[in-house]
């Protein structure tokens, strides 16, 4: 991304706010930077000015969505008492029924796609993924301390509880009338049930 002061800033975030906007209606792929720029209320020449191309943006759009999901995790955890609750607070900040975005996810979904694509989408993509990944296996590790288990399997069941998470993502914006209403984060639970032996 090019520009450096407040107001580059502010029409970076704008330029961005039009990917997802575009996006969320109609993918990635025909998402073209005057439409982005059209959204976003500028010129494609301002548009250019900050971002040197359609998968800048795009790489900007990962980092901010991965950004305010582990924003609102922070804030969930802080309020937990103990590694269970916030292994279920974690579900609920990504699956709980009224919790997320479409558009955002929609754009998350879409992100996934061209992760398989491009390389370094990919990266950043992963990079997201292995920081929830690691906080869910850290987490896992602590309940299974505290109830006496052993903690060898906390890597893979956090490895699963992820997957979990991208496959509701994924049927949300896909098929959403395949997930019964407010079941998601239910059924990531009973998973996790599972995994603590309970």
């Amino acid at each position: 991304m090019r520009g450096h002061g407040a107001t580059e800033q502010s029409r970076a975030a704008e330029i961005v706010d039009g990917l997802q906007a575009v996006m969320a209606r109609q993918g990635y792929e025909a998402a073209s930077v005057a439409e982005v720029a059209r959204a976003a209320g500028l010129t494609t020449g301002l548009v250019h000015y900050h971002f040197g191309s359609k998968q800048e943006i795009l790489l900007a759009l990962t980092e901010r969505l991965g950004e305010a999901i582990e924003a609102r995790l922070r804030a969930k955890l802080a309020k937990a008492q103990d590694p269970r609750a916030k292994l279920e607070a974690a579900l609920d900040v990504h699956l709980a029924r009224g919790q997320g975005d479409p558009a955002a996810l929609a754009c998350w979904v879409a992100i996934g796609a061209e992760a398989i694509r491009q390389p370094e989408v990919r990266e950043a993509y992963s990079a997201v993924l292995q920081r929830r990944q690691e906080l869910l296996s850290s987490l896992l590790r602590e309940a299974l301390r505290e109830l006496g288990r052993p903690t060898r399997g906390a890597r893979a069941g956090a490895a699963g509880l992820s997957a979990a998470i991208e496959g509701y993502f994924q049927l949300a914006a896909a098929a959403p009338g395949l997930v019964p209403a407010g079941s998601a984060a239910r059924s990531a639970k009973q998973m996790l049930g599972g995994l603590l032996g309970a």
